[in-house]
């Protein structure tokens, strides 16, 4: 594997994912605003693997669930299955519930490391991961075990945040603790939301996983809050390592972190609130 397609060695997979065990209460409650913000990234992603009746579809680090996984279910139907799944327990057990509320009988939820994912190979049809591979250790030894689940032929679609720059809405929250404390954020050896926002990394990662016919485009992604608090709040609950930093604080320091970060927003405030631009990179492969 080229070393500089690997993330820097830092916090252990069992650090990591007891980080998002963590956060996933806040990742439940905000499940709403997950879902209608990642609907145009879902529908890209459908759109490009195209689902068909009886196929069987994995869906990695799903979160609180009602992504892509939960959107291809009915076009597999009714001999098609899908599988939810995320390294999380906690947010499994969200998700789960949210599919009982569906009454989809086709969808199932497993917790699932992505690294090391404990299914046959060559056992779907479809693999879909929406922001989910920029947050693991090993990019490359999660794009292999996709393949290695992949029946030959088989189809994924992935998700990432693109370019920091073009994705001010995180940005500016990640600039603003790190001024004000002094100290990189994300810190060093973190997996982070902007570990794999080059085009060409991002493909490189999934070819050295083993996937071919790699091709990526990006997906606009706005950002739209009623106002500064519920753009911080919501953001900064989403953000795993950087909820845990907040939650740390000393009392006074994340006011100062709030209002650097409000200064820096300022270009994005229009009449009914702040809005953002944002972007995704779409990745799609074969097995």
């Amino acid at each position: 594997m080229p070393a500089d397609l690997s993330t820097t060695r830092g916090p252990g997979r069992a650090h990591l994912h007891a980080m998002w065990s963590r956060v996933a209460p806040s990742w439940g409650a905000h499940a709403a605003f997950i879902d209608e913000r990642g609907a145009g990234v879902t529908a890209a992603m459908l759109e490009a693997i195209a689902p068909q009746p009886g196929e069987r579809v994995l869906e990695l680090a799903v979160g609180p669930g009602g992504g892509p996984g939960l959107a291809a279910a009915p076009l597999v139907a009714p001999a098609g299955e899908v599988v939810l799944s995320d390294v999380a327990p906690e947010m499994v057990a969200i998700a789960a519930d949210r599919v009982a509320a569906t009454g989809l009988g086709n969808v199932h939820t497993r917790v699932l490391d992505l690294e090391e994912l404990d299914e046959p190979g060559a056992s779907f049809d479809v693999v879909v991961c929406r922001e989910g591979l920029m947050l693991v250790s090993d990019p490359v030894r999660a794009a292999t075990e996709i393949g290695r689940v992949l029946r030959p032929g088989g189809r994924a679609a992935i998700t990432v945040w693109g370019p920091r720059e073009r994705n001010p809405w995180l940005a500016t929250v990640f600039a603003a603790v790190s001024a004000e404390l002094g100290a990189p954020m994300p810190p060093p050896g973190v997996p982070h939301p902007f570990a794999l926002d080059d085009a060409d990394r991002l493909a490189g990662v999934l070819t050295a996983g083993g996937l071919r016919d790699v091709a990526v485009s990006e997906v606009p992604t706005p950002y739209a809050a009623s106002s500064v608090d519920e753009w911080w709040r919501r953001t900064a609950a989403l953000a795993g390592p950087l909820a845990q930093r907040l939650a740390a604080l000393p009392d006074g320091v994340e006011e100062a972190i709030v209002a650097r970060a409000a200064a820096a927003a300022e270009p994005f405030r229009t009449p009914d609130g702040l809005r953002f631009p944002g972007v995704c990179l779409l990745a799609t492969a074969h097995c």
